[in-house]
């Protein structure tokens, strides 16, 4: 069973130019749900969610990435691939198939 847990938003100053920052929400569900966390990292303009994956990671979850040919900014999912070892690289229109693979 999985405990319940929350999110919450806040209105610190920006990481990677990003407000909320997907880095910050990874590495806090990395901190609290460890190896049952699935990140996915989608088309982006900036860096935020490579550092988050590798938490993700170091916890022992999973990540799965957009396949970068097919983003339409791929700055995002070249920097989580660069940042760790992800356990997929899909199509956009593969990802949730990809999902369900992990349920």
């Amino acid at each position: 069973m999985v405990e319940p847990g929350y999110f919450t938003l806040t209105t610190d100053d920006p990481i990677c130019y990003a407000r909320p920052s997907i880095d910050v929400l990874f590495e806090s569900a990395a901190d609290v749900y460890g190896d049952r966390v699935l990140g996915v990292v989608l088309t982006g303009a900036n860096q935020d969610g490579a550092q988050g994956a590798a938490a993700i990671k170091k916890k022992g979850g999973r990540v799965i990435v957009q396949d970068p040919k097919t983003a339409e900014s791929s700055v995002m999912p070249d920097a989580a691939i660069a940042a760790t070892q992800v356990d997929a690289i899909v199509p956009l229109m593969a990802i949730g198939s990809t999902l369900l693979t992990y349920f």
